[in-house]
């Protein structure tokens, strides 16, 4: 990839991983669309270690407070002493489900699911799914009562991001509706969710490329791309954090419909290939 590639490549990724969009469709139909090669699930993995440095950056203080208050927990023998410590925990358990389902299906997440035809009917499914937690959800709980069934349910949602299409923020956000949390509670679980999910797979995949698993690698457009993932995926944060204090999803359920829409239609026109 050149730099123009990985710099608009980038920036797409970090504005569309943290809004319920799916960035991996995003990575997808912009190259198709561009005549760009696609840049394939590792790059995206790695590229992705930019949206991680936003998120921690973004909650620096909640990350700082629960890897404090694990470590004293830990230190002391009181592993789920408080709140912070207890939350270390449930974040863990949380990433289970989708580091196992990762491994188990890595090749069909590297290959076959990466079909368009899978993109877009992910993002329609997964739109209906984020319709119905909007329209059950009580959103009277708080990030404080979170338990941990409540981690290894948004967890076992948070498995659902391997599929392309289907995006780890939307499903997240999906699982967090349905166990009744207010829509800023469920956005910050969602991105505090994604710390070591996000992080184990971008650090797999560069251990990956550094072996040479994958190909020559050029260190040159992938810091690009992850510097522009960086800046972008601060903006989207912060923008989808405020937007969900006042608002629904709505937007984005209606846009995820139209692109499903917009995917299909060129691919039976011929002007996209799966």
């Amino acid at each position: 990839m050149d730099w123009l590639q990985s710099l608009v490549l980038g920036v797409a990724q970090g504005l569309t991983e943290f809004l319920p969009v799916s960035s991996t469709a995003h990575l997808r139909v912009l190259p198709a669309l561009l005549g760009w090669p696609d840049p394939g699930a590792a790059w995206s993995a790695v590229i992705q270690l930019g949206t991680l440095a936003a998120v921690l950056l973004y909650f620096a203080r909640d990350v700082g407070r629960i890897l404090a208050a694990f470590f004293q927990g830990v230190f002391a023998g009181h592993p789920f002493r408080d709140e912070h410590s207890r939350l270390g925990w449930i974040l863990i358990l949380g990433t289970a489900p989708i580091a196992a389902a990762g491994l188990l299906f890595e090749d069909a997440i590297e290959s076959t699911l990466r079909s368009l035809w899978v993109v877009a009917a992910a993002l329609a499914g997964f739109a209906l799914l984020l319709l119905l937690s909007e329209l059950v959800a009580s959103r009277h709980r708080n990030l404080r009562e979170v338990t941990w069934l409540d981690g290894l349910m948004v967890g076992a949602f948070q498995a659902l991001a391997l599929i392309p299409g289907a995006s780890r923020s939307g499903v997240t956000l999906s699982g967090g509706f349905f166990l009744g949390f207010a829509r800023s509670d469920a956005a910050r679980f969602s991105f505090l969710l994604s710390i070591p999910a996000v992080g184990l797979s971008g650090a797999y995949e560069l251990w990956k490329l550094l072996r040479g698993e994958l190909g020559p690698f050029d260190p040159t457009p992938v810091l690009l791309g992850g510097a522009a993932a960086f800046g972008s995926g601060l903006l989207a944060i912060a923008g989808l954090m405020r937007l969900l204090r006042s608002h629904s999803t709505a937007a984005f359920i209606v846009y995820r419909l139209l692109l499903a829409l917009t995917i299909g239609g060129l691919l039976l026109g011929g002007v996209l290939q799966p």
